[in-house]
């Protein structure tokens, strides 16, 4: 079992530890929805160094990219950070990851912790066949990084106190290597999995509790706290992110899931699939990937059935759980696309007992705060 930079800090602060990705993780500290209304509201930190972290850089980098990735990495500048899937081959996804980029030969891909190996052999497979060198020009910096994600409405105060660059500036999905709390070349990004707003810190493993440290110290004023991976979950499905394993994989199209925005047609684009996602999008899907609340009591949970109100089949749930803001069961599934649109009314299957949902847009937290 591996440990990250922090796991002797979570088992001294007393978290619920848990295998996860092959790693010692914490689950909860204080507990879940406790943990999730303090990154709604406050700031909640993260380790999430789980996570891998590839390095491509060479001549032939921004081509290998463009190939393997479904968006177009062409529109990315320095300091720019783009979200992608790579494409499997068969109209599938192998891993949604974030493309980072330096410059036009230097890159950085964040990818799952579950899809590290996974990731890493595919991509080598095609590094080698397009003159890459694995090890060199594709390099695994995975067991050497450390990631936190300090997460919510004050974690960019927080941040603000630890260095002198103006972070308020900074947009979303950017990044700038900077130091920060005495740390230099600290990786600084802006993306955020939580919809609170936020930022990631990529450091060296050494760095990891002097950084932890300082942020808590930071963040004291404005109530921070640790989070585990239940709240990271909570959160982002309130939000409508999908999670890798649950509402995508190996069988599930980005044109399924929704994610069209990132499988870019552009002219010259002819990545991995191309074709086969385009006829998709142009003649249609046999399903589709869509978030819900419940409109009766009820928790959904991963692999319900999602029925009509005749009781036939029409999908399943990919993701559920009850939304410690809205007290109301949410989900993602996919369904039938004559039940996707917003609005359409569905049943999920609890105890053999059909419960009543309604289809929303996401993020569903900000549709259910409009009602």
């Amino acid at each position: 079992m591996k440990k990250t930079p922090f796991s002797d800090i979570h088992s001294r602060l007393g978290a619920r530890m848990q295998p996860f990705a092959g790693y010692n993780m914490p689950v909860e500290y204080s507990g879940i929805n406790d943990e999730h209304r303090t990154v709604r509201e406050k700031a909640g930190v993260f380790d999430v160094s789980h996570m891998g972290e590839f390095r491509v850089s060479g001549p032939g980098s921004q081509d290998f990219l463009q190939y393997v990735t479904s968006n177009d990495v062409n529109r990315l500048r320095d300091g720019m950070i783009q979200y992608t899937c790579l494409p499997n081959g068969k109209g599938g996804i192998v891993d949604d990851l974030l493309v980072y980029r330096f410059s036009h030969e230097e890159y950085m891909l964040v990818v799952n912790a579950a899809n590290i190996e996974k990731d890493w052999n595919w991509l080598a497979g095609h590094a080698r066949g397009r003159g890459l060198v694995v090890g060199r020009d594709l390099y695994d910096a995975s067991d050497e990084t450390a990631l936190l994600a300090v997460q919510g409405p004050a974690a960019m105060k927080t941040m603000a106190k630890l260095t002198g660059e103006p972070l308020s500036e900074m947009k979303f999905y950017t990044f700038r290597v900077l130091e920060i709390a005495g740390i230099k070349n600290a990786i600084f990004s802006v993306t955020g999995y939580t919809g609170s707003g936020g930022c990631e810190i990529y450091i060296a493993n050494e760095d990891g509790p002097a950084l932890w440290d300082a942020v808590f110290d930071a963040g004291k004023e404005f109530g921070i706290k640790p989070a585990g991976l239940g709240a990271r979950d909570t959160l982002r499905l309130e939000m409508g992110f999908c999670l890798y394993g649950n509402d995508i994989d190996e069988t599930t199209s980005p044109i399924e899931a929704g994610l069209g925005w990132i499988t870019r047609f552009s002219e010259g684009n002819d990545f991995i699939d191309r074709e086969l996602l385009f006829h998709q999008k142009t003649e249609g899907v046999k399903r589709k990937l869509v978030a819900f609340i419940m409109q009766e009591r009820g928790i959904p949970r991963k692999d319900y059935e999602i029925v009509d109100d005749t009781g036939n089949i029409i999908g399943r749930v990919t993701s559920g759980t009850m939304s410690p803001m809205m007290g109301k069961g949410i989900g993602m599934g996919y369904v039938k696309p004559e039940y996707a649109g917003e609005g359409s009314a569905i049943n999920i299957l609890i105890r053999n007992r059909p419960v009543k949902a309604e289809v929303v847009q996401p993020p569903i937290y900000r549709e259910q705060k409009q009602q």
